[in-house]
C-alpha cells in the first residue's frame, strides 16, 4: 500500500527519506539510489517481437478454420492449388496487420520522445538542473512557473504556488498548495494541496518539495500500470466475425456429415466398402473447403487498412485495425468538458467599468483603473515572442490588455512594482504596490463579494465619490448575472498612497479601496466543438458532456452542445 505522505510533516518526510532540505542529497548517494529505484520514467509494457506479432495475426477462428481448409484441400482432396491460395491469403492478411500496428506504434514512440523534460535540484548544497529520468527519492526539486513537476513531491515550500492538475483530475483550475500537514486517510488526490504530481504543471509562484515517488510509484505511473494491465476486449466487428466463423463451421461440419451419411447410406449394401467411404469423405471435404469464405478474412483485412489510412490523414493514429471498425460502432460519446469541448484557457468576455458592462471587443484605455488592476496585480510572465507564463486566469486579462493593442511591458515598466501583498485562499485578494511618479498605485484585484467590504469609494468616469449601498447591491448583482453566463467574475480596485507601507499586509495595503470595476472570464468552446457534436448527432450517435461543474454553470456552458431544438444536453 502506498505511503500517505500528504498525513506526515515535512521533517517526518525529510528524516524517513534521509534528506537534506538545505543541502539535498550527496552525489554518492544520488547515485545509489538510482540504481536502487531505477530512473524517473514510466515503464512501457513488454513488447512482442516481430515474430510473436505474426503469430498471434493466426489466433483468429476464423482464420483457424482457413488454415485447416487449406490442409484438407491439399492432403486430403489433392487440391494444392486451393490450399496454396488460401494460405497465401491468410499469410497477407497476417503481414498487413503486423505492418500497421508495427506503424502505430514507431509513431507513437515519437511522440514519447519529442521531449526530455528537466528538473532543477539541490544536491551537495547546490542547485543544479538534471534530465528527469534521473530523479531519486529524497531529492529536494525547485518548482516555479512554468515548470512540469517531475516527480511526486511532498511540498516543503510553497510561495503563491498553484499547480494545474488537469492531468490526473480534469479541472483546469489551478490549485493553490500549501505546506501544512493533512489529517485523514482518505483524502482525494485532487484535495492533497501539500503534494505536486508528476507531469501536472505550475501556473504561478513558486516551491520546493521532497521527492516521495520516482517512475512507475508516481500517481501518474499507477495509471500506466493499469493500462499496461487492462485485458484486450474483443471489437464487434471482432466478436462478429468470430460468431460467424463458429456458425459456418458448425453449419457446414453438420452438411458435410449428412452429405457423407447420405452417400454412404443410399449405395447399394455390396458397394459399402472402404473406396466408397474415402471417396464421399473426399466429396464432404470437398463441400467444406468450397463453403468456407476464404477470401472474407483478406477483405475484411484490406477495408479496414484504408479505414487506418483515412484516420492517418486526420491525424489519428490507429494501432490495431479492429479498433477502425470500433468507432463506427459507437452508440453515445461521453465527453469531459475542460480542455476538449472547451480550450483549457480563460478569456476575458465582458467589462464592468463607469458603471456600465462592455463586452471584449470594447475599447479601453490603458489609464482607466480597472485595466490598470488587471495588469499590475498580476504575476504573469512575458516571454519573448508575446508568449504568456502563468496562472490561466491571469495570463487572460494579459492577452484581453495585448489585444486592445496596449503595450503591456510600458506599462509595467512605468508602474514597476515595489511592495506586495501575495494572492492566499482565505482573504481571495492579491495587491501590488507600484510606482507613480512621487507617489504610489495600489492594484487589487480578487472575489468580488471579499473586495466590496475592503471598499469605501467608487470611480466613474474618472470621478471618485464614496460608494453607497445602492452601488454595492448593483455591482453584486452584476456579479451575479455574470456568473449565471458561467463567467468567472472578478473584481477591480486601487487606490493612491503617498509612502510606502513600512510592513505591506491585508490590514493596511487593501483598506479604504476605490472600485475600479469587474471583469468576467470563461473557458470558450472549442471552435471545431460544435461541429463534432453536430456530426455526431447526424450519425445516430448520442452525446454527453461530462463536468465537474456546478448544474448551473453546466447548463450554462450548453451552447456548445445546442446545435438545434433537438439537441440535449447532459450533465453529470
Amino acid at each position: 500500500m502506498a505511503k500517505k505522505y500528504y498525513t506526515e510533516s515535512v521533517p517526518d518526510v525529510e528524516k524517513e527519506l534521509k534528506t537534506s532540505l538545505d543541502a539535498g542529497l550527496s552525489d554518492s548517494e544520488a547515485k545509489a539510489r538510482l540504481e536502487k529505484y531505477g530512473p524517473n520514467a514510466l515503464a512501457a509494457k513488454k513488447k512482442e517481437s516481430m515474430f510473436m506479432r505474426f503469430i498471434d495475426q493466426f489466433k483468429d477462428f476464423m482464420i483457424i478454420v482457413l488454415i485447416i481448409a487449406a490442409i484438407l484441400s491439399g492432403v486430403v482432396a489433392q487440391e494444392w492449388t486451393d490450399a496454396a491460395i488460401i494460405m497465401i491469403v491468410v499469410i497477407l492478411n497476417a503481414i498487413l496487420g503486423v505492418f500497421q500496428e508495427a506503424r502505430s506504434e514507431a509513431a507513437i514512440e515519437a511522440l514519447k520522445d519529442m521531449a526530455t523534460p528537466e528538473a532543477h535540484v539541490r544536491r551537495n548544497d547546490a542547485i543544479i538542473t538534471i534530465p528527469s529520468t534521473e530523479l531519486v527519492p529524497g531529492d529536494i526539486v525547485l518548482l516555479e512557473a512554468g515548470d512540469v513537476v517531475p516527480a511526486d513531491l511532498r511540498l516543503s515550500l510553497a510561495s503563491s504556488l498553484k499547480i494545474e492538475e488537469s492531468a490526473l483530475t480534469g479541472e483546469s483550475v489551478p490549485v493553490e498548495k500549501k505546506v501544512e500537514t493533512l489529517s485523514g486517510d482518505d483524502i482525494a488526490l485532487g484535495d492533497r494541496v501539500n503534494m505536486a504530481y508528476s507531469n501536472t504543471n505550475v501556473t504561478y509562484g513558486r516551491g520546493e518539495g521532497i521527492v516521495v515517488s520516482t517512475g512507475m510509484h508516481t500517481e501518474v505511473g499507477k495509471i500506466a500500470t493499469m493500462l499496461n494491465n487492462a485485458d484486450e476486449t474483443d471489437t464487434p466487428l471482432k466478436q462478429n466475425l468470430n460468431q460467424l466463423g463458429k456458425t459456418l463451421t458448425i453449419m457446414i461440419l453438420a452438411i458435410c456429415v449428412i452429405v457423407f451419411a447420405v452417400g454412404v447410406l443410399k449405395a447399394n449394401p455390396a458397394d459399402r466398402n472402404s473406396t466408397l467411404m474415402i471417396n464421399m469423405f473426399l466429396v464432404a471435404v470437398s463441400l467444406a473447403v468450397a463453403a468456407i469464405p476464404e477470401g472474407l478474412p483478406a477483405i475484411v483485412t484490406i477495408i479496414l487498412a484504408l479505414g487506418t489510412q483515412t484516420m492517418a490523414k486526420h491525424k489519428a493514429i490507429v494501432r490495431k485495425l479492429p479498433a477502425v471498425e470500433t468507432l463506427g460502432a459507437t452508440d453515445i460519446i461521453c465527453s469531459d468538458k475542460t480542455g476538449t469541448l472547451t480550450q483549457n484557457r480563460m478569456t476575458v468576455e465582458k467589462v464592468f467599468h463607469d458603471g456600465a458592462v462592455h463586452d471584449d471587443s470594447d475599447e479601453i484605455s490603458e489609464t482607466n483603473p480597472a485595466l490598470l488592476s488587471m495588469v499590475l496585480a498580476n504575476d504573469t510572465q512575458i516571454e519573448n515572442g508575446g508568449n504568456l507564463l502563468g496562472d490561466p486566469t491571469e495570463t487572460a486579462l494579459i492577452q484581453f490588455t495585448f489585444d486592445q493593442s496596449i503595450d503591456v511591458e510600458a506599462l509595467l515598466k512605468k508602474y514597476k512594482r515595489v511592495q506586495e501583498v501575495p494572492f492566499d485562499s482565505e482573504r481571495k485578494l492579491m495587491s501590488t504596490v507600484n510606482e507613480d511618479g512621487d507617489k504610489y498605485y495600489v492594484a487589487v484585484k480578487g472575489a468580488p463579494d471579499m473586495l466590496l467590504k475592503r471598499i469605501t469609494k467608487i470611480d466613474i468616469n474618472g470621478e471618485v465619490k464614496p460608494i453607497t449601498e445602492e452601488e454595492k447591491q448593483a455591482i453584486l448583482e452584476t456579479n451575479k448575472n455574470m456568473a449565471k453566463k458561467a463567467l468567472r467574475v472578478l473584481g477591480l480596485a486601487y487606490k493612491t498612497v503617498n509612502e510606502l507601507y513600512d510592513d505591506p499586509s491585508t490590514d493596511n495595503v487593501e483598506q479604504d479601496l476605490i472600485f475600479a470595476g469587474l471583469v468576467g472570464m470563461i473557458d470558450p468552446e472549442r471552435g471545431e466543438a460544435k461541429d463534432a457534436v453536430a456530426e455526431a448527432k447526424s450519425a445516430g450517435i448520442r452525446t454527453v458532456m461530462i463536468t465537474g461543474d456546478h448544474q448551473t454553470t453546466a447548463q450554462a456552458s450548453q451552447n456548445v452542445w445546442a446545435l438545434s431544438e433537438k439537441a440535449k444536453t447532459s450533465a453529470f
